[in-house]
């Protein structure tokens, strides 16, 4: 498998995607990297780790989209960056797949000017798995697609299915639809259609209707989905609230614990890391004809690595041609 990563993208870069890369290309042999960005900056970091394998390679680009730089302005000035070549790269099949720890938005609209989709598939959506108390959910989407429509949901609803189903050995994963109440006529007019849409679509044996908001992560549905916008603010206020409870709770232990203050410090710590989002490997971005995976912004070395061996698992359950074949088969009535 051959990987374009964006070694411009995210706050530690190119240090962590070229340390992450490393890593990856260490622990798969059949794994070729590209970097792509900044042409002799990425040279020497690769020859300061000391790689003199032939599986790792690197394409320039000019310049990279910045964290707060709004995408489409930047990529329309900056046609040559670093997310756009690796996009390219993957359009003209010369990669399999493209990993970017950079500016989502500019990941994501750099995609869409391909028009890179799968047979079928109307919008492309951002696809996150969170924990929960019953395992992993599949939250979709976070982030692509701020304007969906009923069918756009629809169909995050079969891919969503198929990625819970292939990565999470979910069997018959239940779909539910993100809503401020679980009663019929919740929600907005997008919602309520949505909700009509579905109960009488071919997903209908797999729907269980409205989920709100606390059954995320009760686990009350094994995909759940919604609009770009409302999947942002769920993931970032997830991502937030999970910092202030476990630094709350660790300073309230610490306060009141006399014996055992070591046992309890590791004990948090590694509650910490099993839900850090390092481990979690990247969003892929459902509905592209090839694999993206988005990493957070502030990923290190570790959740590279891990984004890179998630697009690998991506191909190797052949998910993509799932989602065509389960699309031509749940085709809109």
């Amino acid at each position: 498998m051959r990987i374009a990563l964006d070694a411009m993208g995210g706050d530690h870069a190119p240090q962590s995607n070229v340390d992450g890369a490393i890593a990856a290309l260490n622990a798969n042999s059949d794994l070729e990297v590209v970097l792509v960005g900044a042409l002799r900056r990425i040279e020497l970091l690769v020859e300061q780790t000391g790689w003199s394998g032939e599986r790792l390679s690197v394409v320039a680009a000019d310049g990279f989209v910045g964290m707060h730089e709004k995408p489409t302005t930047a990529l329309r000035q900056k046609p040559n960056c670093s997310i756009a070549v690796c996009w390219r790269m993957m359009a003209d099949r010369q990669v399999d797949a493209v990993v970017s720890a950079g500016n989502t938005g500019a990941v994501v609209a750099a995609g869409l000017r391909t028009r890179l989709f799968l047979k079928g598939v109307k919008r492309p959506g951002i696809a996150v798995d969170l924990p929960t108390v019953q395992g992993r959910s599949v939250l979709m989407d976070v982030g692509a697609n701020p304007a969906a429509r009923p069918e756009h949901l629809y169909q995050y609803g079969v891919m969503g299915a198929i990625y819970a189903r292939e990565m999470f050995g979910v069997e018959h994963p239940r779909i539910g639809l993100m809503n401020i109440g679980s009663e019929e006529g919740k929600g907005n007019e997008l919602y309520r259609q949505t909700h009509e849409f579905l109960m009488n679509s071919r997903l209908k044996d797999s729907y269980i209707g409205n989920v709100e908001g606390q059954g995320l992560y009760q686990g009350h549905a094994d995909v759940l989905v919604c609009e770009g916008f409302v999947g942002n603010v769920v993931l970032k206020v997830s991502e937030g609230m999970a910092d202030f409870i476990l630094k709350a709770a660790s300073k309230e232990v610490m306060q009141h614990l006399t014996t055992e203050r070591t046992a309890a410090v590791r004990a948090f710590k590694t509650l910490g890391q099993r839900y850090h989002y390092n481990k979690a490997g990247g969003a892929p971005l459902l509905g592209i004809d090839g694999i993206c995976v988005i990493c957070h912004g502030s990923s290190n070395a570790h959740s590279i690595g891990s984004a890179v061996k998630t697009s690998m698992n991506f191909k190797d359950r052949d998910i993509n041609s799932q989602i065509v074949n389960d699309l031509a088969e749940n085709a809109m009535d």
